[in-house]
């Protein structure tokens, strides 16, 4: 089976990120990998990544190889300043779960949406009695390249499309 539109994809890869300062591209760096025993499955179509990465694997199949590259445009593109905010360290105490030693400089904090749909924020400093907290997704000013296998396609169920994500084995149990 070929991806294409509803369909569950199983990748293994390795992301590797480099970004452009001062006109100089740094050497691409490793930020994950995802193996045999921790491989990444997506509805195709509904998966939320970026546009091109789905647009690179249509028509691949099982077994297949991929390696690819996403400019910053392609990806997440540039930051954007009005995700940056200071809100007061007084919301983010022990009866809303977090822990003193989770709101340090650098950590990324696990929050909910008004949806109620899972985000996070880098805490990029700490200002006295506030945070000076990064929405930005996490590869947002980066090039991403992408050294990979596709692992499985298969037809995604009926309850998968109509959920937007992937049950069973490798998705969500519900």
């Amino acid at each position: 089976m070929k991806i294409q539109k509803n369909t569950v994809v199983g990748l293994t890869y390795e992301l590797k990120v480099s970004k452009l300062e001062d006109e100089i591209e740094s050497s691409p760096f490793s930020v994950e990998v995802r193996d045999k025993e921790d491989p990444f499955y997506f509805l195709f179509g509904q998966s939320g990544l970026p546009e091109k990465f789905e647009e690179l694997l249509v028509g691949q199949s099982e077994g297949e190889p991929f390696s690819f590259s996403l400019s910053v445009e392609e990806a997440y593109g540039a930051p954007d300043e009005e995700l940056i905010i200071n809100l007061p360290k007084s919301q983010f105490s022990g009866e809303q779960g977090f822990k003193k030693e989770m709101l340090e400089e650098g950590n990324f904090l696990p929050l909910m949406d008004e949806n109620g749909y899972p985000m996070q924020a880098k805490i990029l400093k700490v200002i006295g009695d506030e945070l000076l907290l990064d929405f930005n997704h996490p590869l947002v000013g980066f090039d991403l390249h992408f050294d990979g296998n596709i692992i499985e396609v298969r037809k995604a169920t009926k309850e998968e499309v109509d959920h937007g994500h992937v049950h069973g084995e490798h998705g969500t149990h519900h």
